[in-house]
């Protein structure tokens, strides 16, 4: 793209760099044009900085954007091979999520000693020292999305202003800038944005689970699982007030005990059973609290019915027992948890009953990108036939399979990665009939649905839980999710409710 042309002319210390720091000389490249990368060009362009914003895309949509930072004073150079090499005398990076230390780019500025930060560590940095806002943080191989929510239903239920940001959508920097004086941001951290971030100190941290996903982007070290366990670990490094841990999932615990955290900062567990001091759990059909509440006491606090989680399922219920911590460790009251969760209303394709027909139950989880988010859908079903595949990242299902051969009726596997699936159907679950689709366009999924209306019974449900992601196929999960419902609603049945 045209625009003014910009000279590079060294590195500067950014070691201490915040908002009152003279970015005047500092030279910024931005790599990626997606939604954090405009953000974070745009909150620079506003301090001066100057700024390169470099993308391989060069459609309508980053053209539109990039001539917005021009117009701004960054110059933007789009399409293919504009994002490959470093240019010299470059002070900063600022990658969007996804770029992995290996590529050309990084790993040239890796090499030179030059900082590369994602969005959400400039976003902290911009914060400070006279606009903080609190973060409440939320990460986990699944429930991220669903988790943020509710934080931020909770604490808008308990009239602070709050704010979903981060890798739910919308970039913290955007959200910084606007005109409301927020109170606290929910924010979703995913592990590639923890891995470039290295100043964060938050209120609050949870990590969810930890399942293996992503092992693509971590491919060049030695242990990929632990180098991804590592980057969700640092979501508790200088944590002030709770470290939010999942007592059933032992990995999370023991990053809370390895954690460096301020001192003060307290270990709290949810857990689905009953809660030991310290701890947010469930007694009978409600979420009690045993953590923020007058250790002496010999009962637990009431916060919420079960039946306040919607959807309910049992990892569901997990989600909220981690966003009741949080909220509760900001001090929102009790009662605010339970009309928080009621008054959310949670965004499609996550175990979404979307037809019935003949006795058979439809579900859409396309939101189920990996096996362990694939995992929770099953629990929450008798008998199914399982509708999988896609871009497996790495992972494989013997241990999902293993789990649930005795449910599946039948399965059918599609996408880039189906015979990923298939072989662990072959190995694992020999006596489960499987369908193979070659066929990698769109219509695939009818195919799918045809072929499981076919082997579904009544009493079953017929379940679309990838376990992979869609980007083989389709631009994204709610657009696979979107195909499934359309051609679930195509089956007739003498009950079926279109």
């Amino acid at each position: 793209m045209g625009g003014r042309t910009v000279t590079f002319s060294g590195k500067v210390d950014l070691s201490s760099a915040d908002r009152l720091f003279d970015w005047s000389g500092v030279h910024v490249v931005v790599a990626g044009l997606g939604t954090s990368g405009y953000a974070a060009a745009d909150a620079l362009l506003e301090l001066d900085a100057t700024v390169l914003v470099l993308d391989d895309s060069d459609d309508d949509g980053h053209r539109d954007k990039g001539g917005l930072l021009e117009v701004l004073g960054a110059e933007v150079r789009l399409g293919a091979g504009a994002a490959a090499e470093l240019p010299e005398g470059t002070d900063l990076v600022i990658v969007s999520p996804g770029w992995r230390p290996t590529q050309s780019l990084v790993a040239s500025a890796l090499l030179q000693g030059i900082p590369v930060w994602g969005e959400p560590e400039l976003a902290w940095r911009l914060m400070h020292p006279d606009r903080v806002v609190p973060w409440l943080a939320i990460t986990g191989t699944n429930g991220k999305t669903t988790t943020t929510q509710m934080t931020e239903s909770i604490l808008n239920a308990a009239g602070l202003r709050a704010c979903a940001v981060g890798n739910i959508g919308r970039p913290i920097l955007e959200a910084m800038a606007d005109e409301i004086g927020y109170d606290v941001f929910a924010v979703e951290l995913s592990s590639f944005q923890l891995h470039w971030s290295n100043s964060l100190s938050l209120h609050s941290a949870a990590v969810l689970n930890l399942q293996q996903d992503h092992l693509e982007w971590y491919a060049h070290e030695d242990d990929p699982f632990a180098s991804y366990a590592a980057d969700k670990a640092r979501i508790y490094h200088q944590v002030t007030n709770s470290c939010v841990y999942n007592v059933a999932d032992p990995a999370t615990e023991h990053m809370v005990e390895e954690a460096d955290v301020v001192e003060g900062a307290r270990a709290i567990g949810f857990t689905t059973g009953i809660p030991g001091p310290s701890m947010i759990g469930v007694v009978d059909d409600l979420i009690v609290d045993r953590a923020f509440v007058d250790q002496r006491a010999t009962s637990a606090m009431e916060l919420a019915h079960l039946d306040d989680v919607r959807p309910f399922a049992p990892h569901n219920v997990e989600n909220a027992l981690a966003a009741a911590a949080l909220t509760r460790s900001f001090g929102v009251p009790a009662r605010a948890v339970g009309q928080g969760l009621r008054d959310l209303h949670l965004g499609g394709h996550r175990i979404e009953t979307v037809h019935k027909a003949g006795g058979i139950t439809w579900v859409d989880d396309s939101k189920a990108t990996n096996p362990h988010a694939a995992n929770s859908s099953m629990r929450a079903f008798e008998h199914i036939v399982w509708i999988a595949g896609g871009q497996a990242k790495g992972t494989n299902f013997d241990d999902l399979v293993t789990t649930h051969a005795e449910k599946l009726r039948g399965a059918i596997v599609l996408g880039t990665d189906r015979d990923v699936v298939a072989k662990s159907l072959a190995e694992h679950a020999p006596h489960v009939p499987v369908v193979v689709i070659d066929d990698m366009s769109r219509e695939c999924m009818a195919k799918a649905v045809r072929e499981a209306a076919e082997m579904a019974r009544p009493g079953d449900t017929v379940l679309m839980a990838p376990g992979c992601a869609s980007l083989d196929i389709w631009p994204g999960y709610a657009a696979r999710g979107d195909d499934f419902v359309s051609a679930a609603r195509q089956i007739d049945g003498p009950d079926a409710d279109g």
